[in-house]
């Protein structure tokens, strides 16, 4: 490719509107690869913290020891949060002198199923953006380099020979609206992807233990609050 032909001459010699499609797209880029970025050391701390406090919770220490140092900790894993949620509400409804161990046990469910869901929101979060830029980033490309080949064509019209010399500058410039798009769209669905069936195997993590959870409250459910254990 010759120097009048290079990337950065045809995004100079583009049209405005093709120019503010490329910057608006590479914009996009940089914003999904910051978010790919902070989303992977992201899932990766929750993974990590999530396996720790598992790991502690099976180690037989006894569950009001456990609540203690999870109402304690600022900066928990989303399973610890959890457990703190459902153990609050557990001993709150005991408190209450709730004796039906089906009222104890759906009650403690109920506040970890709504502490999972915002778990799970909070994971979740600038995921769908990932999935807007993946899908209309083609198409905003696409709508940059349409316009820069009509532009090309009504510039061309004035013009009585036109030869592939003429032509070629043009369609380069309106092409090149789409490559950048196809720049900013694969990671993006290729980070998605990854991110969300990551998103899923913590998801699945976190059902498992609510409902391994709720089995052993169901058997502490006529045992002193004191001597709660697993």
């Amino acid at each position: 490719m010759n120097q009048n032909l290079s990337i950065f001459t045809l995004v100079l010699h583009a049209s405005l509107v093709v120019q503010l499609v490329m910057a608006g797209l590479m914009l996009a880029s940089l914003a999904s690869w910051t978010v790919i970025f902070s989303k992977l050391f992201g899932l990766r701390k929750v993974r990590a913290a999530n396996e720790e406090f598992e790991r502690e919770f099976w180690a037989g220490k006894n569950l009001n020891e456990l609540f203690a140092e999870a109402a304690r900790r600022k900066d928990g894993a989303p399973m610890e949060r959890i457990f703190a949620t459902g153990m609050r509400e557990f001993l709150k409804l005991r408190e209450r002198r709730v004796a039906d161990s089906g009222a104890l046990l759906d009650g403690s469910r109920r506040a970890m199923r709504a502490s999972f869901q915002r778990e799970l929101d909070t994971i979740e979060s600038n995921l769908s953006f990932l999935a807007s830029v993946g899908s209309v980033s083609p198409y905003v490309g696409l709508f940059g380099t349409v316009w820069g080949i009509m532009h090309a064509f009504v510039g061309l019209s004035n013009m009585q020979q036109v030869t592939l010399a003429t032509v070629a500058p043009g369609i380069a410039e309106a092409l090149v609206a789409t490559a950048i798009g196809l720049f900013a769209a694969i990671p993006a669905v290729i980070a998605y992807n990854r991110f969300a069936r990551d998103i899923d195997r913590i998801a699945i993590q976190l059902e498992s233990f609510i409902e391994e959870f709720s089995n052993i409250l169901q058997r502490n459910a006529g045992v002193p609050a004191a001597a709660s254990e697993k």
